[in-house]
């Protein structure tokens, strides 16, 4: 398989920013669909793909969603065409039957809620990185973000408990004008070591 291009890499990593401000343009349900449909196919152990998602688009479920943000993520996420909430599903391994059909997985988990949780948070994580890059692929700005109460916005969404939000994402055309100044980065001798 082929690198790609410069101009690729730029696109998705070495240009790309976390954005805090967003054109009022609203993002199609078929380029969320599209986004999804990108995202399913990056690995997961035992292809468990425990992330659910919630994209958040309407007024109603912005005001849902407020009262569990922290407040230096408030306006960003009013604002942002869509927010998406990233989830794993503590139960995810009831679908590994048919997402993992080399062998029957699923009691490994159905037996471990310790290793079921670490598995689907790991696992969920992943996803969330592969939706950021597919968002990105697709020519959407993104401002992933950890700032909120997970209690509020879990029973706000996920009443029953069986989905767990592990971070949000705004999404649509970023303002440059919102960025703040670009972080340093570790060197690669300050962040890996070969063995």
């Amino acid at each position: 398989m082929p690198a790609l291009p410069a101009e690729a890499l730029d696109q998705l990593f070495v240009e790309a920013r976390t954005h805090n401000g967003f054109a009022p343009e609203a993002i199609p349900e078929a380029t969320l669909r599209r986004l999804h449909s990108l995202m399913k196919w990056g690995p997961t152990s035992m292809n468990c793909q425990p992330a659910r998602l919630v994209f958040v688009i309407s007024a109603e479920g912005k005001k849902k969603l407020a009262p569990a943000l922290s407040p230096g993520n408030l306006d960003k996420t009013l604002v942002a065409p869509a927010t998406v909430i990233i989830a794993t599903d503590t139960r995810f391994y009831e679908h590994l039957p048919t997402m993992f059909p080399a062998y029957d997985a699923r009691p490994m988990f159905a037996g471990n809620a310790e290793l079921a949780a670490s598995t689907a948070f790991r696992n969920g994580t992943l996803q969330g990185a592969y939706l950021i890059l597919a968002a990105r692929a697709l020519g959407l700005d993104c401002g992933p973000m950890s700032g909120f109460d997970g209690d509020k916005l879990n029973a706000a969404f996920f009443p029953d408990g069986r989905y767990q939000a592990n971070f949000l994402c705004n999404l649509g055309v970023g303002d440059p004008a919102a960025l703040h100044p670009r972080g340093p980065r570790l060197s690669f001798e300050e962040a890996c070591e070969i063995a």
